[in-house]
């Protein structure tokens, strides 16, 4: 199956998160970090939850949950032995060189990035290429259209818990207004498998 890695930066956000992991989920792809990717997010969905009013042992629970929870999920995307190689790339953000390493050994051909001027094409090692989430997000679901439309519903069908009931609409206006993935949301706003869900 194709592998890629997810780098921090997308997946602090919470229901972008949500969005490219429930495409996983669905086996349209393998998703892939490291240690170090999930320390980071550890540590900026502890602040995020701090800056948000809650309490810093409440935070820090609920981000190792939020960890914990991805890890038994996705049981085979944790990728190890990828220090050896960090420092190698020469990239211009060292703190980077994680990244890479860990797309290397794993044999990704993606690394799923915020930050793409940190992974010049130039230094990446082919055939690995950064690309950013909102056109990660439309090759996957124009490759897997019905496995994405699960994922949507799978989504909304378990919101409400933590935060608003989504209704398939809301969902597609907000990965559309926040995140950017316009084309994304037009192939799903037109797909079958959804059509029932838009009313």
């Amino acid at each position: 199956m194709f592998s890629a890695v997810l780098d921090t930066s997308v997946l602090w956000p919470s229901l972008q998160r949500d969005f490219l992991l429930s495409l996983a989920a669905e086996r349209t792809y393998s998703p892939k970090w490291s240690t170090a990717i999930l320390g980071e997010l550890e540590y900026h969905e502890a602040a995020k939850l701090v800056e948000r009013g809650v309490a810093v042992d409440d935070a820090e629970r609920s981000a190792q949950r939020l960890i914990n929870q991805m890890s038994s999920a996705f049981d085979d995307a944790l990728v190890t032995e990828w220090e050896p190689l960090e420092g190698s790339y020469g990239l211009p953000d060292p703190d980077d060189e994680h990244v890479l390493a860990t797309a290397v050994m794993c044999g990704a051909e993606v690394i799923v990035t915020e930050n793409l001027k940190d992974f010049p094409r130039s230094l990446l090692p082919t055939p690995i290429r950064a690309i950013p989430p909102r056109d990660f997000a439309y090759d996957t679901v124009r490759a897997h259209l019905m496995q994405s439309c699960r994922a949507v519903v799978a989504i909304c069908e378990r919101s409400g818990r933590n935060g608003p009931k989504l209704s398939a609409a809301n969902l597609l206006t907000i990965l559309d207004e926040r995140y950017k993935m316009a084309e994304t949301v037009e192939l799903l706003a037109a797909a079958p498998g959804l059509r029932e869900h838009l009313g």
